[in-house]
């Protein structure tokens, strides 16, 4: 993933690749992941169904992930 002079972004795409792929080995099927300002990484196990993120839930990268 390149990434532009000024990126306010943390993480790299391997990195989140590589959470959700240690989620899966752990044994989670039903899960979130949450990225901080800081680029903390979070897995959040949730319940079958569960919404990842409810409707209108601001989400402090919607403004980087637009930006592209």
């Amino acid at each position: 993933m390149s990434r532009k002079t000024g990126d306010e972004c943390t993480f790299r795409q391997r990195d989140l690749k590589e959470a959700i792929k240690a989620a899966r080995n752990a044994g989670l099927e039903h899960f979130r992941v949450d990225i901080d300002k800081r680029g903390t990484i979070s897995i959040v196990p949730t319940a079958p169904g569960e919404a990842a993120q409810k409707q209108g839930t601001p989400n402090e990268w919607d403004d980087v992930l637009h930006d592209k």
